[in-house]
């Protein structure tokens, strides 16, 4: 399939509710309204094409955007492909599922991660606690430093709440996901969110969120479900 092919397709899926959705969540104009599920069947048919998923994400259209993740190969993708593609992701939908997403199926996803982390701009350094979601949530923990780790936990407990609103979210999920899914810091995971305490995160035109780790985590750890992993990152 081809460019024209496919963004036909992804126009042939548009649901108004759904550009809805997307529209207040923070996406604008371009975009057609197609929900992750419908992607799937087209997504089946492309496999892999990093040249036509370049083709799409440079459009401008999320939906397209979202699109070129799901194809894209992010073991081909340099730090300059992944910096290119952030730069351009323009609202949180962009920056956390599809930028970090793709790079954490990437060899370099820690370092990309890091930086973008330390960089001071809101939505890279989202993207980059974020990609560590994806990542402790589906790599073998030993691929991981335990000492990095914990050191980001104490970044986290010093800094959240003097944060950028999306990278608070982003920031009080890592905090949850090492609880859930890193389980040589669970034990630390739960003191930090229990100083942490409750995230309050502002958001345009809708009510504030509040957002409490310790309680999150507890909630998995009374289920049983510490030490979780994903199979897949991407769907």
């Amino acid at each position: 399939m081809n460019f024209h092919t496919v963004m036909q397709e992804l126009e042939s899926l548009s649901k108004e509710r759904m550009k809805k959705i997307y529209l207040s969540n923070g996406a604008h104009e371009p975009l057609f309204g197609v929900t992750t599920g419908e992607m799937k069947p087209l997504s089946k048919k492309i496999k892999t094409n990093q040249l036509l998923a370049e083709e799409l994400y440079a459009t401008g259209n999320y939906d397209a955007m979202y699109f070129a993740g799901i194809i894209a190969d992010p073991k081909s993708m340099t730090e300059s492909d992944f910096d290119r593609w952030i730069e351009v992701a323009y609202f949180y939908m962009l920056s956390d599922f599809v930028v970090s997403v793709t790079l954490a199926e990437s060899p370099i996803a820690q370092e990309v991660a890091d930086r973008w982390i330390a960089s001071g701009h809101e939505l890279k350094m989202s993207a980059g606690w974020s990609c560590y979601c994806w990542l402790l949530g589906n790599r073998s923990d030993t691929e991981f430093s335990k000492s990095k780790i914990s050191n980001m936990l104490d970044s986290v407990k010093n800094t959240i709440h003097d944060s950028p609103e999306r990278t608070k979210a982003s920031m009080n999920n890592f905090l949850t996901t090492v609880g859930i899914s890193f389980s040589p810091l669970t034990e630390k995971a739960l003191e930090t969110a229990a100083q942490v305490g409750t995230v309050e995160v502002k958001r345009a035109n809708k009510k504030d969120e509040h957002l409490n780790a310790y309680e999150s985590i507890q909630k998995q750890v009374d289920k049983g479900r510490i030490g979780f992993k994903r199979k897949f990152v991407r769907c």
